[in-house]
């Protein structure tokens, strides 16, 4: 892998070891000075903004094109009371953040900026290499019996996937949603995940997010999309300090449940990618899986989403649009007989985006972007609905039935969506690439832990077909 400078070098290989060191010691890494994470964001408009994490009480220096900037404080530490959760009472605690977090929004034209010395990766003009993949953290569920083995590499690979996506040097890291698995403690007779930290606080985020992110967090900017398990009732109180991209309010911090109205909500933005290009980024955190009533709050929330997302789309002539959950994909389950069932997507965006639109997304939107489901999956449409594509795998804990090998010829995820083409990959975690063509263009790669590429996708406007139709589960 080839570096601009030594520096950049230094940089990248000091955060590859110190995140698979942490991954295997379930320690975190703290530089000199108690900087623990910096990293950049894509916010509205695609302007880049600088954040950091540290364990000191003031924020650390920005440098911008060599000269001296301030950074503000964006959440102090604290300890946040328990709030009511999904889980029950006895499984959850106080959410104690012990660190400090700052950011600085980065003006248009600059060539370079850093955090104590440490280089922020910029967005280049146009933006032609993407890593996607989403569901990232170790799954930690006492309600589930879910316990991966977050301390073995090899049943928890999100460490070694960050350092594999970075050395591929993406422009954009696009994450689809799910940060945060540790939701409870390990169980006393699990070894794989003993000492785990866990919780909301900002060690189970450090443990499950940060430190294993962290070569990644370095080599590029993040367009970051906010998943169910960050809602307001799990883990939204770090969403707002640590990811969202804008500024943080009060009231929309998560921290008090009669707030959630506000806190589980939050309007879509664009980012330019170049050639007419657009990446789209909605909130789909607290949509339930079951169509969504007329009279129900969350309907209007998300038919204004749907509105928002239409004057957006006519930024651009060509629109990737990022969420967490599949609207145009399908899940699997087993049939009373055994075999693999197909499940529709999103049934409460459907119900209200569809009511607006019976082809459930604007003209201008070529291609989806979404994670929820653990697996690799390509869904493409004779219908002019965009092409889905879905990015789960990126090292949580996989609970999905593998999906058929043949689906069957009337399978569609959606009313009126008329499937073309359909691949997947159960077998493995890894990423997706997309290195773009031309405008309306893309070649998507599907990459294991190692980055080998195991599927490729070709993308043209909102058709795209893939060289292997299926790869199933061994």
């Amino acid at each position: 892998m080839m570096f601009h400078n030594r520096r950049g070098a230094a940089s990248w290989a000091a955060g590859l070891v110190c995140a698979l060191a942490a991954a295997l010691a379930a320690a975190p890494c703290v530089a000199a000075g108690g900087l623990v994470s910096t990293y950049v964001l894509m916010g509205e408009d695609g302007g880049p903004v600088a954040r950091a994490l540290t364990e000191a009480s003031d924020c650390p220096s920005l440098s911008i094109d060599g000269r001296p900037s301030a950074m503000t404080i964006r959440a102090r530490a604290e300890t946040v009371a328990q709030r009511p959760t999904r889980s029950s009472v006895e499984d959850s605690k106080p959410s104690v953040f012990a660190l400090l977090t700052c950011e600085a929004a980065i003006p248009s034209g600059v060539k370079s900026a850093s955090i104590e010395g440490r280089s922020l990766p910029l967005p280049p003009t146009e933006i032609r290499r993407l890593v996607v993949f989403g569901d990232t953290g170790c799954r930690l569920k006492r309600s589930d019996n879910a316990y991966q083995a977050c301390s073995d590499p090899q049943k928890y690979p999100f460490a070694k996937i960050a350092a594999t996506a970075a050395r591929w040097k993406p422009d954009l890291v696009v994450h689809v949603g799910d940060y945060l698995y540790r939701e409870n403690a390990c169980a006393a007779d699990q070894t794989g995940c003993a000492g785990s930290p866990w919780g909301y606080g900002s060690d189970a985020w450090r443990a499950d997010f940060f430190t294993p992110a962290d070569p990644l967090l370095r080599a590029a900017p993040w367009a970051v999309v906010r998943g169910n398990h960050e809602s307001c009732a799990r883990a939204g109180q770090g969403w707002w300090r640590f990811l969202d991209p804008r500024p943080l309010i009060a009231g929309r911090d998560c921290n008090d449940p009669a707030h959630d109205d506000v806190g589980d909500y939050s309007d879509p933005y664009g980012m330019p990618l170049g050639e007419g290009t657009q990446l789209i980024v909605y909130d789909s955190s607290n949509v339930p899986g079951d169509p969504i009533p007329a009279d129900d709050p969350r309907a209007a929330r998300y038919r204004d989403t749907y509105q928002k997302i239409e004057a957006l789309t006519r930024r651009a002539e060509h629109n990737i649009l990022a969420d967490h959950h599949p609207v145009l994909g399908f899940a699997a389950r087993l049939s009373k007989t055994g075999e693999p069932r197909l499940d529709p997507g999103n049934g409460g965006l459907q119900s209200v985006f569809g009511a607006i639109n019976p082809m459930l997304f604007p003209p201008k939107v070529d291609v989806l972007l979404s994670g929820h489901i653990h697996l690799w999956e390509m869904v493409s449409f004779k219908s002019d609905h965009p092409a889905q594509f879905i990015a789960g795998f990126g090292g949580t804990q996989e609970d999905i039935v593998p999906l058929p090998a043949i689906p069957p010829p009337d399978a569609t995820p959606a009313p009126g969506a008329v499937v073309q083409a359909m691949s997947s990959w159960v077998d493995g975690f890894g990423f997706m690439t997309m290195e773009r063509v031309s405008a309306d263009r893309w070649t998507a790669q599907i990459r294991d832990v190692d980055g080998d590429v195991v599927n490729t996708c070709e993308i043209n406007g909102s058709k795209a077909v893939c060289a292997k139709n299926q790869v199933a589960r061994r």
